[in-house]
């Protein structure tokens, strides 16, 4: 009996486990690929650091063009082969990187690959939801961030071994392999939606259809409004942690005089320390609760930025990375669950892509204001007054999840009376 159990458990994540082995292989080679474009166009522009920022504009650049539409074309097709399409696009394009010997043609190479990632990742939550048991989403969620964490520390280590032997030419060609694999292996899961969603999508871009799927967003939101404000406050704080983890590198090298290598170390040190809170949100994703992991994983992230934001010594610094990257497993983790649990998979795309428009507006926006902020007033400081915004979010945030258990708390009572006959 104890056998067949296992058997079946075994078969139930036999497509999770596919679907993890593709964000593996694609996440590891999009640090390849991201080190050797920065190598490339450094060398383009002969050590121009504005032109690789410029690099970190395109993707919620594309974002801003692509997610008004976007919404409308995933609720509509069918999912498995957007991404299937998309992973085979993004091999073909990023082999032409090594051909161009103009920076406005990267740039504009950058930008459609932008335009491909901003379909793919509500996509791909989209299918994940559909295909993922509710019972084992915390698992998968937190298994994921093991992997994306993984990822950030193997890429890197890999690019610097192609680097060595090689040069970023040979390291954007293995990326690019890596997305065709990535395609090959998503032929290997199911097809959940049958062909009725593609014969009646004809019309998806039309501005009548664009209406209507804003105004089905719209009206989902007021009716589950604490649930998007939960969304879109947890949106903000990724708002924050972008433009504060812009200045990150000025930071470690002006004020806290650290070198290159110091540099590289301390961004190990926040590698190692999602991937041992991944592992550890893995082990007990079924004992805590998707609003506990969101509650103590953002309010601790806050206070790692504040600790390393007020950091005059490396030991220091690398005390706070430690610290938000360990909590930032959890509150990835729960964030994931959260929307998969709380968003109709049937307009998740929509939802996801109008509402990342509006995060990628502050992205830039933010990143910019803090950037010009530096001008004006010290680094440090800028960075001190983003960790304490940062932290009053994570606070807002505390009390929103306080709201929600709440509510679950009363309802499960009222049940409770229910059935006991009071």
């Amino acid at each position: 009996m104890l056998k067949n159990y296992s058997i079946k458990k075994m078969k139930s994540w036999k497509y999770p486990v596919i679907i993890l082995l593709t964000i593996g292989i694609s996440n590891t080679g999009s640090w390849i690929y991201l080190l050797a474009l920065n190598l490339t166009v450094l060398d383009l522009t002969k050590s121009s650091a504005f032109a690789v920022a410029g690099l970190y504009i395109m993707q919620p650049t594309a974002t801003l063009l692509t997610n008004i539409w976007s919404g409308s074309l995933i609720d509509r097709f069918n999912k498995r082969r957007i991404l299937i399409a998309i992973d085979f696009i993004r091999a073909l394009v990023i082999c032409i990187i090594p051909f161009l010997d103009s920076l406005t043609a990267i740039y504009f190479i950058v930008l459609i690959l932008g335009i491909t990632n901003s379909i793919f990742i509500p996509t791909s939550m989209s299918y994940i939801t559909m295909l993922i048991e509710p019972e084992q989403r915390k698992s998968f969620n937190s298994l994921r961030s093991l992997i994306s964490s993984g990822a950030f520390l193997i890429g890197p280590a890999l690019a610097g071994l192609i680097f060595l032997f090689g040069n970023p030419v040979t390291a954007i060609y293995i990326n690019s392999i890596a997305l065709f694999l990535s395609g090959l292996l998503t032929f290997l899961l199911p097809n959940l939606e049958n062909s009725t969603i593609e014969k009646n999508s004809s019309n998806q871009l039309l501005f009548k259809v664009l209406k209507e799927d804003l105004h089905v967003v719209l009206t989902f939101s007021q009716k589950n409004f604490l649930v998007m404000k939960i969304y879109l406050t947890f949106s903000a704080l990724v708002v924050m942690m972008t433009a504060i983890d812009s200045l990150e590198a000025a930071f470690s090298t002006t004020v806290l005089g650290l070198s290159e290598k110091e540099y590289g170390f301390l961004v190990s040190i926040a590698g190692a320390g999602i991937i041992i809170g991944s592992l550890i949100t893995t082990v007990f994703s079924k004992k805590l609760s998707v609003e506990l992991m969101i509650s103590m994983g953002v309010v601790v992230v806050g206070v790692g930025y504040l600790i390393y934001s007020f950091s005059t010594t490396f030991l220091m610094a690398a005390t706070g990375f430690f610290v938000l990257a360990f909590f930032l497993a959890f509150a990835n983790t729960g964030i994931h669950t959260y929307y998969q649990e709380n968003i109709p998979v049937e307009i998740m795309g929509r939802v996801s892509s109008i509402y990342s428009l509006v995060e990628a507006f502050f992205i830039i926006l933010m990143t910019f204001s803090f950037g010009l902020a530096t001008q004006f007033i010290s680094l440090q400081l800028v960075i001190i007054i983003g960790a304490f915004m940062l932290l009053g979010i994570s606070m807002y945030l505390l009390a929103l999840n306080a709201i929600t258990l709440k509510k679950k708390y009363l309802i499960r009572v009222k049940t409770e009376g229910k059935i006991n006959g009071l």
